[in-house]
């Protein structure tokens, strides 16, 4: 209830505020609550150790296994079956 407080004594002390000096305070209030996490938080601070991340994912990918490719017209592979219309089980 202090926000409240602090709203009506920046509106004035003799008037109440209205809907809009609320909204505003209310909007500001939200802004610096925000970039106060944001601060806290080391939002938009580069990483230090830019170079190494990039170094480790390339030898990540480098090292990533690739599967073969199967050739399904090989000799002695059945061919893939087309879905039928009656199920195959009952």
């Amino acid at each position: 209830m202090l926000w409240l407080a602090v709203l009506c004594a920046g509106a004035g002390a003799a008037e109440q505020p209205g809907l809009g000096g609320v909204l505003a305070g209310a909007a500001v209030l939200l802004l610096v609550s925000t970039l106060a996490v944001a601060a806290a938080c080391g939002f938009g601070a580069l990483p230090a150790g830019r170079a190494g991340l990039d170094t480790a994912l390339r030898e990540l990918a480098r090292r990533t296994g690739v599967l073969r490719q199967r050739d399904p017209d090989a000799a002695g592979r059945p061919r893939p079956r087309a879905p039928s219309l009656t199920p195959l089980a009952c």
